[in-house]
């Protein structure tokens, strides 16, 4: 008869139903893969440079309801914590090398992605727009992730701490278009009409 050698994750997923061998997660290891937790950033702060890097994402032991410093890997490979009151905004960015700004800080007319329109001044006064989903919840968290106006641009999302909020207005809801009423059809015939 054959032994395995079998760890006691594997015997868990060797032997048990396939739908529930799906949920179960690998043994913590003490480095996070760079290309599924962390995203290309750049943190823009109000009082010190833009720091490019890449940000990794709240863990399950810490309450990411509520973190109160953003964990960056710097383009140096320094280990950055940065605390969240002191940022003005995350800039999720496709390219670490090209400048954040957006393209337009307004959109030009009514957007075409579902959610919220907002508009948002910052604490330092500068103001932009943007489109966050139509949900409630995700913005009663710490603070709001958007769609700015300019997509094409290297910024595709930004993240504002609700710290760095001075004032947000809700200018629309853009949704999907409308359904008509349907038109009842011809009624049914009668049996014996003359």
């Amino acid at each position: 008869m054959q032994t395995n050698n079998l760890t006691a994750f594997d015997a868990r997923v060797y032997h048990t139903p396939v739908a529930s061998a799906i949920r179960i997660r690998p043994l913590k290891s003490s480095r996070a893969p760079l290309s599924s937790s962390r995203k290309k950033v750049i943190v823009a702060a109000f009082d010190a440079p833009n720091t490019p890097g890449y940000l990794l994402f709240p863990s399950a032991e810490k309450d990411p309801a509520a973190p109160d410093v953003l964990d960056l890997l710097t383009i140096e490979g320094e280990h950055k914590a940065i605390p969240i009151t002191g940022v003005k905004a995350v800039h999720f960015v496709r390219e670490l090398a090209e400048p954040i700004e957006p393209l337009r800080r307004a959109f030009l007319s009514r957007p075409k992605l579902e959610g919220l329109w907002l508009h948002l001044t910052f604490r330092d006064g500068d103001e932009i727009e943007g489109v966050v989903p139509n949900d409630l919840l995700a913005m009663l968290d710490n603070g709001l992730q958007f769609t700015p106006p300019g997509p094409s641009g290297n910024t595709q999302r930004l993240f504002v701490p609700r710290p760095a909020i001075a004032e947000m207005k809700i200018l629309g809801v853009v949704g999907a278009p409308r359904r008509q009423a349907q038109q009842p059809g011809p009624g049914q015939p009668r049996l014996f009409e003359p």
